[in-house]
């Protein structure tokens, strides 16, 4: 059996590790562009597929058959192969955005709900909550009569869903709303993007204490349906947070911070080589991009010249999934550098007595002083990080941080 998803750009897609999980079937990427498609399907060289952006419209006029819910929401995510050879489109994200809604429990019966943007996952998401009785379903647009320009006068929404590309990799940290401030009433956001894991929408809802949640679950929730239909037997919705979680354990960085000569680049390659991932160590890009030695830039440009060319460097890797990234010693001295770190990782920090700290070549630690270093940098470290690992024994740091992922 041959399945597979279709679109326009999937190279950072998680449907072939999903599906890998949910049943032992080919699963490719169909990449395809929009004058391919007539060509695709007259090979049909498959026997089902997943759709995403930008064709769950354009695939309607193969199937010779649809879903009710395909019909309704006039949007395709699931095609399946009949016995006749004729194709069947359904729409599964209907019930993954309907998993998705339930797990953020709150009732869209007494509010307003915004919808960002109008495409197909638009249209899902505002048949889900008509099913569901919300109060009021109003659909941003860039050209629409609610549009992002009279956004303010939706200011008492208690529910916002993004349903654009906006923000999502390698664009990481952009946002279709550009103050959340305004939404006094809002409970929830729901951003399905789902690479980065913390949208820069998401990270404004963070900053005013607003719940959010990406787009993984239902991700996951749409696949297991899809499957279902692959495999024609039902599969339990337990598999789907076990799955989430074992996805958001595969893809997320572990991304190393702690005083200088604290380890990071030894156990980090170390860390990468176990795991099978690989290992980036921001002081090798800013060396790349130069070509001079750390030392040689903060004793002739300055220690802030430095630091912006690390947080350049931090943009460039920390948007990346599934690597181990060992960061500089004071790169915690920039506030904005935890949230490039957060989108897509966790934080570990790798804590080792001062005294046991190697300072030489290493112009900060021999200027300003170890201790002086550290009274400044230690709270920063505790603050910042998902979880600490006290460096012992090489082996036994790293076998550390494997479990606790």
């Amino acid at each position: 059996m041959r399945f597979g998803l279709l679109g326009g750009q999937l190279t950072h897609s998680f449907s072939p590790m999903i599906h890998s999980m949910l049943g032992k079937y080919e699963y490719n990427l169909y990449e395809k562009k929009p004058d391919e498609l007539d060509l695709f399907f007259q090979a049909g060289k498959f026997d089902g597929l997943n759709v995403t952006i930008p064709y769950k419209k354009d695939v309607i006029k193969y199937c010779k058959s649809l879903s009710e819910t395909a019909q309704s929401i006039g949007s395709v995510n699931t095609i399946i192969r009949l016995e006749d050879g004729t194709l069947y489109g359904d729409n599964t994200d209907f019930f993954g955005f309907s998993y998705l809604l339930d797990k953020v429990n709150i009732d869209i019966t007494s509010g307003k709900t915004i919808i960002l943007g109008s495409g197909g996952s638009s249209l899902t998401v505002q048949e889900v909550l008509k099913s569901k009785n919300a109060k009021e379903i109003v659909v941003i647009s860039r050209k629409g009569k609610d549009n992002y320009k009279n956004i303010n006068k939706h200011k008492d929404a208690i529910l916002i869903v993004n349903t654009t590309p906006v923000g999502m990799y390698p664009n990481n940290g952009d946002s279709p709303v550009k103050d959340l401030k305004i939404f006094k009433n809002c409970q929830a956001v729901i951003d399905l993007i789902y690479n980065p894991s913390i949208t820069g929408l998401m990270f404004q809802a963070e900053k005013l204490e607003i719940p959010t949640v990406n787009g993984l679950d239902m991700l996951v929730a749409q696949a297991k349906r899809s499957s279902e239909h692959f495999l024609g037997s039902k599969l339990p919705d337990t598999a789907i947070e076990e799955i989430a979680a074992k996805i958001d354990r595969k893809t997320k960085n572990i991304i190393l911070i702690g005083m200088p000569g604290c380890g990071k680049t030894t156990t980090g390659a170390a860390l990468a080589e176990k795991m099978n991932r690989k290992f980036i160590d921001t002081d090798d890009i800013i060396k790349k991009t130069t070509g001079k030695q750390v030392p040689v830039i903060i004793k002739k440009d300055g220690e802030k010249a430095f630091r912006r060319l690390e947080t350049e460097a931090l943009n460039e890797v920390c948007k990346q999934s599934n690597l181990v990234i060992a960061t500089g010693g004071g790169a915690v001295t920039r506030p904005e550098n935890l949230n490039i770190m957060r989108q897509n990782g966790r934080i570990v920090y790798l804590k080792r007595d001062i005294k046991e700290l190697a300072t030489k070549d290493r112009p900060l630690s021999e200027s300003k002083g170890i201790e002086k270093l550290a009274a400044e940098r230690l709270p920063l470290y505790e603050k910042w990080c998902d979880y600490k690992v006290n460096v012992g024994t090489f082996n036994n740091t790293v076998d550390e941080i494997m479990n606790r992922r």
